[in-house]
């Protein structure tokens, strides 16, 4: 069949704002009658899920970087606005359309084009970040337990995996209550660690990772918005249950950016005050409880409970994707796999987890950037703005669309500029001083081609006869969008 399964689903399935129920609805299209919640929950969501150890452990590159107090605090700030500016346009697109942000995705790229970066950014992302998560809240459980990893890390997946089962209520529900006592927690983590071992950054151009100022600055900035763009592809996810009204997705908008904006500047300037501490371990997790001393039991209930904030959205944003695919799993059973792939990878990746981190962050962002790009620009100056267009979300028989090129020439062309340790690109390793402009220049070129192919003919439809029962799909998701069938608006090559 050409559509996918949700334009056939009933438009009520009466979850509404129940939390013990499981939640029935994949990546269909939220009908208005199941809209509910209000835009604070968009605060409280991504401000428990900002407060982690991770985003410290990127504060102290500054350090290695050579850079100054000054210059670190404004490049954190700096990437921290950028990032949190975009989360929270892409959260207002979940209020308006409804449907996840992967999905949103199908617009631009089409069915097929969706599948690469889908499969790659979203599905891959999901279980990395989970695994990271996990390696992270299992070495803390490990220091207050005494529990070897591979069961510390059992437990945190299968608690993860339960919550993530019973879905988009369940999550909210939880990350408000981890919203206020991973605050407090991190709020006493903060004072003492500073008040034991911190001190402002003098510049040191003798530091090992010194590139110069500038480009030292536009590194440390890119990579505090490059943990931001890899939440993107799911920023939607959370949102699209919302009442669709100006005021609800405007209050979203704006309460997403703020709830990432303060978490990031936080715990980055943080991390670059203690940057400089000196311990006796090179393990983070050691060297937080090293530098907490008598308090190190709320350090590290602090990383063990933002294991939860995380992986909560990690694991239940990496089953929509898989469901995204079109493949033919309930969404209970992507759950399980994204929580066993992610365990798996935990056990694998244990040993370096810093290096591990820096390297799957770069990653996934170079190949995030012009992926946003395109479906920023798609809802902004294209059609996806439109509800009436909804449907061509779930048509198979678009196979691809001028956005797949937009975003392959995106990836494309940053790769000379990219800087990993698994691949430097011929630009960054003959300027290492210009910094890290992989995410600049592949949202660019991905945004200059969206724009100039946007308004041309599709790029290749399939167009084969019609069912009756795809027939009534399209009208059965019209009505439930208040739009005409899909066939009656999408142009389409023959």
């Amino acid at each position: 069949m050409d559509r996918d399964k949700p334009a056939q689903q009933p438009p009520d399935l009466g979850y509404r704002d129940s939390i013990a129920k499981v939640e029935p609805y994949g990546v269909d299209h939220i009908p208005e009658v199941e809209r509910h919640g209000k835009a604070g929950s968009q605060f409280s969501i991504w401000f428990a899920a900002g407060l982690n150890f991770p985003i410290m452990l990127l504060g102290f590159s500054a350090a290695a970087l050579g850079l100054s107090m000054t210059a670190a605090v404004t490049a954190i700030l700096a990437g921290a606005l950028v990032g949190s500016a975009t989360m929270g346009i892409m959260s207002r697109m979940g209020v308006r359309l409804g449907v996840p942000q992967q999905m949103q995705a199908r617009g631009p790229l089409g069915f097929v084009g969706n599948l690469l970066p889908v499969a790659y950014i979203n599905v891959f992302a999901g279980v990395g970040w989970a695994a990271v998560t996990v390696i992270l809240g299992g070495k803390a459980l490990g220091v207050l337990l005494g529990t070897p990893f591979w069961l510390s890390a059992a437990v945190l997946t299968a608690l993860q995996l339960t919550v993530a089962v019973f879905g988009y209520n369940m999550i909210h529900y939880l990350q408000r209550i981890l919203a206020v006592v991973l605050f407090v927690l991190f709020a006493l983590v903060t004072v003492v660690a500073l008040y034991r071992g911190g001190h402002f950054l003098a510049a040191n151009p003798r530091a090992p990772g010194y590139i110069g100022s500038a480009g030292g600055w536009v590194t440390l900035g890119g990579w505090f918005l490059a943990f931001l763009i890899a939440w993107l592809p799911f920023a939607s996810d959370y949102s699209r249950y919302l009442p669709d009204s100006k005021r609800v997705s405007t209050s979203a908008g704006l309460l997403t950016a703020l709830g990432n904006f303060v978490t990031l500047s936080w715990l980055g300037i943080a991390g670059v005050v203690l940057a400089g501490a000196a311990t006796t371990t090179d393990d983070p997790i050691l060297a937080l409880k090293e530098l907490t001393g008598p308090w190190s039991v709320p350090a590290m209930l602090a990383i063990l409970l933002s294991s939860f904030s995380q992986n909560f959205l990690n694991v239940y944003g990496g089953a929509i994707s898989l469901q995204t695919l079109g493949l033919p799993l309930k969404r209970w059973q992507s759950v399980t796999l994204i929580c066993v792939a992610a365990f798996g990878v935990s056990l694998w990746g244990a040993g370096g987890i810093y290096t591990s981190f820096e390297v799957f962050l770069n990653l996934t962002a170079y190949f995030i950037a012009p992926y946003v790009a395109v479906i920023l620009l798609d809802y902004s100056v294209g059609p996806r703005r439109d509800k009436a267009r909804i449907p061509e979300l779930y048509e198979k028989r678009r196979i691809l669309e001028w956005g797949f090129v937009a975003w392959l020439a995106g990836v494309v062309c940053s790769v000379p500029f990219w800087q990993s340790d698994l691949y430097t690109g011929p630009v960054a390793a003959a300027h290492p001083g210009w910094g890290e402009l992989t995410y600049y220049v592949g949202f660019a070129v991905a945004a200059v081609l969206y724009l100039l192919t946007y308004r041309l003919p599709p790029l290749w439809h399939r167009v084969p006869a019609e069912l009756p029962e795809q027939a009534a799909a399209g009208e059965s998701m019209a009505a439930e969008t208040g739009a005409p069938a899909a066939d009656q608006h999408v142009p389409a090559k023959p």
